[in-house]
């Protein structure tokens, strides 16, 4: 912290650059929001440029009549063939990224109760909040976060990439995610979805 007590002259650029130290550190999407990782956006972008087709397997159909009962008790605005596609896609992505689906629905919930146009204060959008800074960054400014597969694919490969950093390490890598990392109230958040709502036994 700094020391607000200190009286000091400064000149307006130092002014400046002190304005933004404050910013970045005092940030509450911190990991959302800082200079973007060079590894993280090579990955973004083999990601979004990955124009594999999803085919779903048994298991998957079984997967989808599940979570179909479970996605209408939270969000009844959905018609029962958008709920399907919507599941497909969470469960292609999710299986893409090399993460489980149902962690991915938890997340989701927690982030945007599954509203897809959702915008946060700090400007993330879509179902998982991703930062639109990524699609400059990887050279995809025309895109939309509110499309879903879109969303979703960014979305899936930020928080596998962050997971990966904590070496599988849940509860620190959805608070980097959430760039809320040393405290544990998102990851418990996101716990208890999973636990109450999208859990697979």
């Amino acid at each position: 912290m700094f020391n607000q007590t200190r009286q000091t002259s400064l000149s307006p650029l130092k002014l400046s650059a002190l304005a933004l130290c404050c910013l970045l550190v005092t940030s509450p999407l911190l990991a959302k929001e800082r200079a973007p990782d060079s590894e993280l956006r090579n990955l973004l972008i083999n990601a979004i440029n990955d124009s594999e087709s999803f085919q779903d397997r048994f298991e998957a159909e079984v997967w989808l009549v599940d979570m179909s009962q479970r996605l209408k008790r939270r969000v009844r605005k959905l018609d029962q063939k958008k709920q399907l596609r919507l599941l497909k896609l969470i469960h292609a992505e999710a299986t893409r990224a090399e993460l489980a689906p149902e962690l991915v629905l938890a997340v989701i919930e927690v982030e945007s109760n599954f509203d897809r146009w959702a915008l946060s204060h700090a400007g993330a959008q879509g179902l998982m909040q991703v930062m639109p800074f990524w699609l400059k960054e990887i050279g995809k400014p025309g895109d939309n976060l509110f499309h879903i597969e879109t969303n979703l694919r960014l979305g899936c490969t930020i928080l596998k990439y962050y997971l990966d950093k904590e070496n599988g390490d849940l509860t620190r890598g959805l608070a980097r995610y959430n760039g809320s990392l040393g405290r544990n109230v998102y990851p418990n958040k996101v716990f208890k979805a999973l636990r109450e709502r999208w859990y697979r036994q």
